[in-house]
């Protein structure tokens, strides 16, 4: 049997704890070798078996340690990923991967010079929604897409000080919530033809844009992308074709039962998700609409696939060039929103 992959977590705030190092422990593929962190009092009595250091260099230079997972602040991810690279490591980055496509490709290609994996941590791939929507439409149940609409709705009206309320680190809901709205509806469609984009900071005493509506315009539809942090209600999918309709509301459960405690394997876990409605056209002309249960999300299918892909040489399912695209419409969206013009996408180079 091959030995787990060991990874080392670099940063153990929010990201860390809450997103990474309990899958990681739990996905039966990998184990946290070493943390790093400024304050271990946490990472201690979670993970009493893992070394624990200071910082990336210390991190890197443990010789067991395989793979690195930046969980840092946005505007520091650049940094510490070339580092690693550099250093010889595999490297996972949380989203955004970077601040500028330009960044993101300097990675892809480090990594590619070195022969090493850059992995970009959108784990909502593992999603069960986004599972069962992408089984919808590759079994064509709403025939040709005609509209394709996706959000990242959430109530938090009032202002926190921390670093992701903060534009000039990264900060605000284009870049946190962005790129997995980005991500999915380019897994699903591929690069688009346009990006038009609305940016906003709606809150009251908010510094950071907090309204995200971007439309990625393609031959035959459009994706609606919509992240807002002024939004109790909204639906999580609305998809439109020209064989039916598909809705569903409520995010998937995995991070509120990440945040509760619960881990994968628990009874329960990744299970719970709303499910969607399905109206579609027969072949007999009549119509039928009916509640489809949702999938169960699996975060720990992120980390399952890089154990595949450092240890077996399978391709990653979220390559380099998909974070560079992901980035690339990232600026293309705030240039639209400071422009007021639609902006044509094209491969960064």
């Amino acid at each position: 049997m091959t030995s787990p992959l060991k990874i080392g977590l670099m940063g153990y705030g929010f990201a860390g704890q809450t997103f990474h190092a309990p899958v990681i422990a739990h996905c039966g593929h990998a184990v946290v070798a070493a943390i790093a962190t400024g304050q271990p009092d946490r990472a201690r009595a979670d993970y009493p078996d893992a070394t624990l250091v200071a910082d990336l260099d210390a991190l890197v230079a443990l010789t067991d340690v395989e793979c690195v997972v930046i969980a840092t602040p946005n505007d520091t991810h650049f940094d510490l990923a070339r580092r690693t690279l550099a250093s010889g490591k595999h490297v996972v980055v949380d989203k955004p991967v970077t601040l500028t496509a330009a960044e993101a490709r300097t990675l892809a290609d480090l990594a590619q010079q070195r022969g090493l994996v850059f992995a970009p941590f959108h784990n909502r791939r593992w999603d069960g929604d986004f599972a069962t929507v992408r089984e919808l439409l590759d079994a064509g149940t709403l025939g040709r897409v005609t509209h394709f609409e996706s959000h990242f709705d959430r109530f938090r009206p009032l202002v926190r000080q921390r670093w992701r309320e903060d534009a000039a680190r990264g900060g605000g809901l284009l870049y946190d919530l962005g790129p997995h709205l980005i991500d999915q509806a380019l897994a699903l469609f591929g690069a688009p033809d346009t990006v038009t984009a609305f940016v906003h900071t709606r809150r009251d005493d908010g510094s950071a844009p907090d309204y995200a509506h971007l439309v990625l315009g393609y031959p035959q539809h459009e994706a609606v992308l919509h992240a807002s942090a002024l939004a109790a209600f909204a639906p999580r999918f609305v998809i439109h074709g020209t064989r039916g309709s598909y809705l569903k509301n409520g995010l998937d459960t995995q991070e509120d039962q990440l945040k509760a405690g619960l881990r994968p394997g628990d009874a329960g876990f990744g299970g719970g998700n709303e499910p969607g409605r399905l109206h579609v056209l027969l072949d007999d002309g009549h119509e039928t609409e009916r509640t489809l249960p949702t999938a169960d999300g699996d975060y720990t299918g992120f980390y399952r696939a890089l154990a595949a892909s450092i240890r077996a040489g399978v391709p990653f399912p979220v390559s380099p060039q998909d974070a560079i695209d992901v980035m690339t419409v990232i600026e293309l969206a705030m240039q639209s929103a400071a422009s007021g013009r639609t902006l044509a996408f094209a491969h960064a180079s």
